[in-house]
């Protein structure tokens, strides 16, 4: 079993990968299908065109990682299209390799910030009050004990 932290992105290359590819030509298509930087640290997943075969490469700090797992039986219900890439989220990575189908097992609908919501400024919210993030708290208690 995986684990990924909360913050990590994994990008789908939507396009079939030949799996004789390994770290350099993965990064090239990186660069070119699905058009993020590699080095990001995020995991970037490809399949074969039989479905059976996945690789996920990513940037660990100082050099390529690859993951890289063949099914001895059935395939993986990866979502091919003509777009090249597909962002999905570390919980949805994992129900992949569980081989449950990303398209009719789908999520039920939860509230989300828009993009003009999640780019607000201070003087931007509700109430105009300070925007803060949770480690503020902890300097604003050390400056109120000096």
């Amino acid at each position: 079993m995986l684990s990924f932290p909360a913050a990590i992105k994994v990008y789908l290359c939507t396009v079939a990968c030949d799996m004789r590819r390994s770290f350099d030509g993965l990064s090239m298509m990186a660069e070119h299908i699905i058009r993020c930087n590699p080095f990001s640290g995020h995991l970037l997943v490809f399949c074969n065109r039989r479905g059976d075969r996945l690789k996920i490469l990513y940037w660990d700090r100082d050099g390529w990682a690859i993951w890289y797992k063949r099914l001895e039986a059935g395939t993986y219900q990866f979502p091919f299209a003509e777009t090249g890439r597909k962002e999905i989220a570390a919980w949805e990575l994992a129900v992949l390799l569980e081989g449950i189908d990303l398209n009719k097992g789908g999520r039920r609908k939860r509230y989300s910030l828009s993009a003009g919501e999640a780019g607000k400024t201070e003087s931007g919210n509700c109430r105009g009050a300070p925007m803060w993030a949770p480690g503020d708290a902890a300097e604003t208690i050390k400056q109120t004990n000096i």
